[in-house]
């Protein structure tokens, strides 16, 4: 089947060469041997299986990657999966670049070896004994190195963490926060700056991560640290509150030291990038959600200023953050600090009802469920948030919605929402939505 794909692939080639000729251009045909034999290209990096055939690196890795065990080209059963460089050849097809560089054509640059299994074992079992006798600058050495071979090719980073490099720095992490963080300060942010490169864990290396020492470092690093350590924490959060396996423990834990709270909703007020600020809402949203933490995060956040922050944040969010901020203000709602807050703030409405049926269906849910409690726990004789609803237009919005479906539990809140809005439509003239945004930053 490979060679007959071949054969047709090079006909169609061959007919595209003609063309070219025939308009008057110059040929130039690269050599059989030069030719991967599985993409016909130009061999970048050749290499030899026990069959004996050379192939570029990237085409046959592919292959032997998706399960197959057998020589593309000759169909024989490989006695080694460990492709070998082909010297010879990569130095003839270079010398053949230069040759042609007249019409154009590149050196290829010499490759670089890819890590072997050995290798990384080797590195890995010298981190950890440079970690057991608190060797702070060998242990920096080390993961420096490795962290450089997983930055040069997909394939040394696939090969390094299914050594299980994830446990070897999570528990060096663990083993160098035990003492002060001033005196391990490089090595930790060295072995953070890895770690991050190797998500996800597993969970033994994510209990390690979270022992209470670590974690104490992580929230130095996310209060002190500088951008890219504070980046680097927060991830480094997200990764172990993002697994169900004692999660509680690990946001009662997060919600109970001193100064992490602060130092999340810094990142959203001063973000450093995309990246950070979500992991930031995400790592809030489940302290939130916790069980027994929700009031207690939830007013925390509030007299910090998260409500006004957030809404500010949703006028012109793109999607992902907009689902973050608005699960996390949907949390926040349910206590009554939070609720306060938001009708007394002039963006509330407007952003909401704007939200639905706008970004996603994740963010028409959120959208749904704070205006149910927030106009369910109205209590003013004038109307108050069922008032401003229905001056930007929600009751439109909602019907639309209960037309074109949504899950139960919406479909349900919507109905509710309609028949607490009904009784005051007679009384409100509703007003164009768009005029109530044009004071807003853009339009959504």
């Amino acid at each position: 089947m490979i060679s007959s794909w071949r054969k047709r692939r090079a006909g169609k080639r061959a007919g595209k060469e003609q063309a070219r000729n025939e308009n008057g251009e110059m040929e130039l045909t690269i050599p059989r041997d030069f030719r991967c034999p599985i993409s016909l290209d130009l061999m970048k990096d050749p290499v030899t299986l026990s069959s004996g055939i050379t192939y570029d690196r990237p085409n046959i890795e592919k292959w032997i990657e998706a399960g197959n065990f057998t020589c593309p080209l000759t169909n024989r059963v490989l006695r080694s999966l460990e492709p070998i460089p082909n010297h010879i050849i990569r130095k003839q097809i270079q010398d053949w670049c230069v040759e042609n560089r007249s019409h154009g054509i590149e050196r290829i640059p010499t490759p670089r070896v890819p890590v072997s299994s050995m290798e990384v074992s080797e590195i890995l079992s010298k981190i950890d004994v440079a970690s057991k006798k608190q060797d702070g600058a060998g242990c920096r050495d080390l993961v420096a190195k490795v962290k450089s071979l997983a930055k040069e090719s997909e394939r040394n980073k696939r090969c390094i963490v299914s050594n299980g490099i994830g446990n070897v720095l999570s528990e060096a992490f663990a083993a160098f926060s035990m003492a002060a963080f001033d005196e391990n300060v490089s090595v930790l942010e060295e072995i953070l700056s890895a770690l991050v490169i190797m998500f996800p864990l597993d969970g033994e290396a994510k209990g390690f991560l979270g022992s209470a020492s670590a974690m104490h470092c992580l929230i130095w690093f996310l209060s002190s640290g500088d951008l890219s350590r504070r980046r680097n924490a927060v991830l480094a959060l997200k990764e172990l509150v993002s697994s169900m396996e004692d999660q509680r423990k690990i946001l009662n834990q997060l919600s109970e030291m001193e100064g992490a709270i602060e130092a999340l909703l810094k990142l959203i007020k001063n973000p450093i990038c995309s990246t950070s600020t979500k992991a930031s809402l995400t790592i809030i949203y489940h302290m939130i959600k916790s069980y027994g933490n929700e009031k207690q995060v939830g007013n925390k956040l509030v007299n910090l200023g998260i409500v006004p922050l957030l809404l500010e944040m949703l006028v012109d969010a793109e999607r992902g953050m907009c689902e973050k901020a608005l699960g996390v203000l949907d949390g926040i709602f349910n206590t009554e600090q939070g609720r306060e807050m938001a009708c007394n703030n002039a963006l509330t409405m407007p952003v909401l009802v704007k939200k639905i049926l706008r970004v996603s269906n994740m963010a028409t849910e959120f959208s749904v469920s704070i205006l149910w409690k927030l106009c369910k726990n109205e209590k003013k004789e004038d109307g108050g948030v069922l008032v401003e609803a229905l001056q930007v237009g929600a009751f439109q919005k909602l019907l639309l919605l209960l037309q074109l479906g949504c899950v139960e539990k919406t479909k349900d809140r919507v109905s509710d929402l309609l028949k607490m809005l009904n009784p005051y439509r007679s009384k409100i003239e509703c007003v164009d939505p768009i005029d109530h945004f044009k004071g807003l930053k853009r339009p959504f």
